[in-house]
């Protein structure tokens, strides 16, 4: 009888969600164009805030522009005609969600080609004017990103009241050089302080580390953006943050969310979970029959206060001033905050009920999980087109797209497999998370000895694939000594040494054979009679294989 219930109770609590607004469709589909890539943790946020707002059932799919490393018009040209071969293969979507200023540019360009009457919901936009333009269209509506620099300065300036300056961290940009524009607009507002800003444009990665490190104390120091230096290093969010706050110190302000956690303190910001989840109802409104002309108008910039709340307390600020119904992470609970979801039920609730609605609860969240996990192994799937969702570098998707290109020009090439060795070693003593990281610094490793002529991927597993073009009569021993260098230097894994090694074999094109589906064979035979002899080395299939079978 108590199961019975139990189930009659659960069943009930997932139809009162359903009525909620959860409901569950059995059609509907939406498709998501993000201005940049995966690699974004403001990408990451949007897409969480889209997930929120689709109801189950309803079929999402994720394109992606990568605008941050790919901007030329030849790289929105070849996104282009990827883009529409994909969209002629597929069911037309209901509704596509723009994300960033470029998604939008690139939906407005080719609506009528690609988008005709299909109704487009963008979110995280900077420019208001591209914004206010785009509504004036039926089929067109969106969320705006604005920036709040006099919400920060002030909040700021509460926690700092004896700060004299005021440092903008920005590059050189897009949205860089808004924000700086804007920034400078507020000067007059503040006389008792002194604006300036450092473009991480204009200096090499050293001269960034003095410029940070001389930062006077109870200065205010707010980043917005910065994605390369002066010596031409590229930074994705985290690793921008992680370099700024390791060589500062004071507390770094932060105008939009991400970065929480890696030493930013945080501030009033645009909450990018949230565009995506606005985003993501308007579109469910419009799946469930409400014309899109209905939201004809642009929805204001969803900003909210974000802290780290450890970051505040290393810096010996005031924790009273953190701003109330402000989002905060590392907060120390006291016992009523982390027990009165307990404790007030367990006052009027028989012990039986509670233990029942825990059970219940536990059962909702390993659902959820579950499903959260299938959901997030799918998109990767899904998203990895070119690159390796797991190291970033490019894919066997592109390796085969190269070797076509090959084929056609006749150019000349040698072909390196590589083959981590010991590698189930890794895995099976330390955790397959410390394998996925020594995947990740051997990618990153090869990407920092490539070339224009030295092209590395990820093959499958722990192997790499590198093609290396160069003459007819070349060896190749400088490219196959690029390669093996990578493991001479110990590898950081979970701040623990590791002597990490490869097998390298290699063929070359035309010299051991002119048949591009043999190059493969040829190199995988090179690379295991290394693997089976000495390792950690490299071995060409004219001098291994090939000697073998007495070929010519």
């Amino acid at each position: 009888m108590l199961f019975l219930t139990g189930s009659l109770f659960y069943n009930t609590c997932i139809a009162a969600g359903e009525e909620t607004g959860n409901s569950v469709h059995s059609n509907g589909r939406v498709l998501f164009i993000s201005s940049y890539s995966y690699a974004w943790d403001t990408v990451q946020f949007q897409i969480e805030g889209i997930k929120k707002g689709i109801s189950t059932g309803v079929t999402i799919d994720y394109e992606f522009m990568d605008t941050k490393r790919f901007s030329s018009n030849n790289d929105m040209e070849e996104f282009y005609k990827g883009f529409k071969y994909r969209m002629s293969r597929l069911e037309p979507y209901d509704v596509v969600i723009l994300g960033d200023d470029a998604a939008l540019n690139f939906a407005i360009k080719y609506q009528k080609e690609l988008f005709d009457k299909i109704p487009l919901v963008y979110e995280g936009v900077n420019d208001e004017e591209l914004a206010e333009e785009a509504v004036k269209d039926p089929y067109i509506t969106g969320v705006l990103e604005k920036l709040s620099i006099s919400e920060n300065i002030n909040f700021a300036r509460r926690l700092l009241p004896d700060a004299k300056d005021i440092i903008l961290i920005s590059d050189s940009s897009v949205t860089g050089e808004a924000v700086r524009k804007s920034f400078y607009k507020y000067k007059g507002q503040y006389p008792g302080l002194d604006f300036s800003d450092i473009n991480t444009s204009e200096f090499s990665s050293s001269e960034l580390k003095n410029k940070f490190a001389s930062v006077k104390e109870n200065s205010i120091l707010i980043f917005v953006v910065m994605t390369e230096d002066a010596s031409g290093r590229k930074y994705k969010n985290t690793e921008a943050i992680k370099f700024i706050c390791s060589n500062t110190k004071v507390p770094v302000f932060k105008m939009v969310e991400g970065g929480l956690g890696d030493g930013i303190l945080g501030g009033n910001v645009v909450s990018m979970e949230m565009s995506g989840e606005i985003a993501a109802q308007i579109a469910m409104k419009i799946i469930n029959g409400t014309p899109s002309k209905t939201f004809n108008t642009v929805i204001e910039s969803p900003n909210i206060f974000c802290i780290d709340e450890n970051v505040m307390r290393d810096a010996g600020l005031d924790l009273s001033l953190i701003p109330r119904n402000a989002k905060v992470i590392n907060h120390k609970k006291t016992f009523w905050e982390k027990y009165q979801k307990v404790l007030k039920p367990g006052i009027t609730v028989m012990s039986g009920v509670i233990l029942f609605s825990l059970f219940a609860l536990w059962n909702s969240r390993k659902y959820k999980r579950l499903a959260g996990e299938l959901a997030a192994a799918k998109d990767k799937l899904e998203n990895a087109y070119y690159h390796d969702i797991l190291t970033g570098i490019n894919n066997r998707t592109k390796f085969k797209k190269d070797m076509a290109g090959l084929e056609k020009s006749k150019v000349p090439f040698a072909l390196m497999m590589i083959d981590i060795d010991n590698f189930k070693y890794i895995n099976d003593t330390y955790g397959h998370s410390v394998g996925d990281e020594a995947l990740r610094q051997i990618a990153r490793r090869l990407s920092d000895v490539s070339d224009a002529n030295f092209t590395p991927y990820r093959f499958a597993g722990d192997e790499f694939i590198v093609i290396a073009r160069g003459t007819a009569n070349s060896r190749y021993i400088e490219e196959a000594e690029r390669c093996i260098s990578i493991f001479r230097e110990d590898f950081d894994l979970s701040g623990i040494k590791h002597t990490i090694h490869g097998s390298i074999g290699i063929a070359g094109y035309p010299q051991d054979t002119e048949d591009f589906n043999s190059l493969v064979v040829y190199a995988d035979c090179a690379m295991y009679e290394v693997k089976n002899n000495s390792k950690n080395s490299y071995k060409f299939y004219k001098d291994t294989c090939n000697a073998k079978t007495g070929s010519a």
